[in-house]
C-alpha cells in the first residue's frame, strides 16, 4: 500500500502535531515528484477506464482540510487527469432549505457514485463533526453520535461496492498565513478571500482538536483517512496520486468478458486480419 505511514490507523489516537506538513516522503527535491505526476496520473486514467467497464464498484474520494490546504488544487492537479464523464463532484456547503429537512445523510447519500464511477468531495458529511462542532451549531450529544453513524454509513457502502478514501490535506498555521497573505496581494486570487477566513483562523487550535478526533474515531479498515502533508504543494499532488492508484489497482479490476457471438468475430479478425462480416458467422446474432 502507498505511504502506510499518512495513513491512521483504525483506533489509534491522533495528534496532528505528530504530522509533518514538510514531509516529502520518498522523494529528495520537486524534480522527481514532478517527473512521476504524469505517470500515476496516466495510470491513474488507465485504471478509471477499466473501473467504469468493469462496473462491479464505484469509488468515493473525501477531501476535507485546514483552510488553504489545497483542495481546489488537488482538483485542478490530480483529479482533472480522469475522464469528467465518469466522474462525479460534489461540493458541500450550508445544507438548502430542502435538504435541513433530511437527516444530515440524507444528501450524501444521494450523491455518491454510481458502479463504475468515480465520485470527488470537496468537504463532505464530515463537516457535521467539524463546523457544527466548533460553532457549537449542535449539541456535544448529537456530534459525538455522528462518528458511529458515519461509520456505519461508509461500511454500508463498502458492503455494497462502493469504497471510500480520505484525505485530509494539512498544512501549518504559517503556511496558511502565507497563503492568505498571497491571495490578498494577488488580483488573480483575492476574490477568494473572505473576512471570514481570518475569523475561522481565530479558532485555529479548535479545528485542530476536532480534527484530530474526526481521523481517530472514522479511520477505518473499509474507509481510512490519510494525512496528507500540504506545505509542499508538489507532494501533495504526488501523493494523493499514488494513493488513489494504489486504491484503484486493489479493486482487482476485471475486462468484461465478450459475448460468445463477439469472441468468434475476434477469432476471425486475428485468422484472416480484416474486419469480419454479419455472414461470417453461421448463426449471426450481432444486435
Amino acid at each position: 500500500m502507498e505511504y502506510k505511514e499518512l495513513m491512521v490507523k483504525p483506533g489509534k489516537k491522533v495528534r496532528i502535531k505528530d504530522f509533518d506538513p514538510d514531509y516529502i516522503g520518498d522523494y529528495k527535491d520537486k524534480d522527481k515528484a514532478e517527473k512521476d505526476l504524469p505517470l500515476y496520473l496516466q495510470r491513474m486514467f488507465d485504471l478509471q477506464y477499466k473501473l467504469y467497464a468493469d462496473n462491479r464498484y464505484g469509488l468515493l474520494t473525501v477531501l476535507q482540510g485546514i483552510d488553504a490546504a489545497g483542495k481546489d488544487g488537488v482538483f485542478r492537479h490530480v483529479m482533472s487527469a480522469l475522464n469528467p464523464q465518469g466522474v462525479k463532484t460534489w461540493s458541500f456547503k450550508k445544507p438548502s432549505d430542502e435538504e435541513a429537512d433530511h437527516d444530515y445523510l440524507w444528501r450524501v447519500h444521494k450523491v455518491v457514485p454510481n458502479y463504475g464511477e468515480i465520485g470527488v468531495f470537496n468537504r463532505s458529511h464530515y463537516e457535521d463533526v467539524l463546523i457544527v462542532r466548533v460553532k457549537n451549531f449542535v449539541s456535544k450529544e448529537t456530534w459525538m453520535k455522528r462518528y458511529d453513524q458515519i461509520n456505519d454509513f461508509e461500511k454500508y457502502l463498502y458492503d455494497n461496492r462502493i469504497w471510500t478514501v480520505k484525505f485530509f490535506l494539512y498544512i501549518s498555521k504559517d503556511e496558511q498565513e502565507k497563503r492568505f497573505l498571497d491571495r490578498l496581494m494577488d488580483p488573480k486570487k483575492n476574490w477568494k478571500f473572505s473576512p471570514y477566513d481570518l475569523q475561522e483562523r481565530q479558532n485555529w487550535d479548535a479545528y485542530i482538536e476536532a480534527f484530530e478526533d474526526m481521523l481517530a474515531r472514522t479511520s477505518t479498515e473499509y474507509a481510512p483517512w490519510y494525512v496528507i502533508p500540504g506545505n509542499k504543494k508538489w507532494f501533495r499532488n504526488i501523493a494523493v496520486a499514488r494513493i488513489m492508484v494504489d486504491f484503484l489497482e486493489r479493486m482487482n479490476l476485471k475486462w468484461p468478458e465478450p459475448s460468445e457471438d463477439t469472441k468468434k468475430l475476434v477469432e476471425l479478425a486475428k485468422r484472416n486480419g480484416k474486419l469480419p462480416k454479419p455472414e461470417d458467422l453461421k448463426k449471426p446474432q450481432l444486435s
